[in-house]
């Protein structure tokens, strides 16, 4: 009689278990197609790493799939004026455009795009973008044009410019040049010393 209590025991405290980890096996498993279950508030994958920092957080907002079909999605940029999202799909040598008003996908709105990694907008709003393929940093101006900003520095040629951001006060653009980017043809082209050379 002991040992089956004991069983049973065991039995209940492993389903109280399994409930415990119910949450964060659903949220690993969500589904976004027809037929996908309630979205339930607040959304558990929305996470806040620095709560004192990070208030912004809405509490019936949710994470929503938009697109999908890329090779590997990178460096989104909202335009706000524009009230657009542009974003980089590296192997596929393009980047795309969401607008806002109807949630509709230009695919190739930018082709070829340099295998273009990070992207952002300046203070007049034009786009900034990294690309691997001419390991430089270039602007696209309003009439079309494309004004290289940046293709090598002290040191030489870049490795693979990957993110940007525009200073607030100065306009002036910070990027990053790590190596991985050059270090194979499915992010641009590689380097021939790639694979002996740190990132700078």
């Amino acid at each position: 009689m002991l040992e089956t209590v004991q069983d049973s025991r065991r039995a209940l405290l492993g389903v109280a278990a399994l409930a415990a980890l119910a949450p964060a096996t659903a949220s690993a498993q969500r589904i976004y197609g027809p037929g996908a279950p309630p979205t339930r508030y607040p959304d558990a994958d929305i996470v806040a790493l620095d709560e004192k920092r990070f208030t912004a957080r809405l509490g019936n907002s949710s994470i929503r799939r938009l697109h999908t079909g890329m090779g590997w999605a990178e460096g989104p940029a909202r335009h706000a004026t524009g009230r657009f999202l542009i974003w980089s799909d590296i192997p596929n040598d393009e980047c795309l455009r969401l607008t806002e008003e109807n949630l509709h996908v230009s695919r190739r709105f930018r082709s070829p795009s340099g295998y273009s990694n990070g992207n952002t907008f300046d203070r007049e709003g034009r786009q900034i973008a990294c690309r691997h393929f001419h390991r430089d940093v270039v602007r696209y101006e309003p009439d079309g044009r494309l004004t290289i900003l940046a293709a090598q520095g002290p040191d030489g040629p870049f490795n693979a410019p990957n993110d940007a951001v525009v200073h607030p006060r100065d306009g002036a653009i910070w990027f990053t040049d790590p190596g991985y980017g050059a270090l194979m043809d499915y992010e641009g082209n590689r380097l021939p010393e790639a694979a002996n050379s740190p990132a700078r």
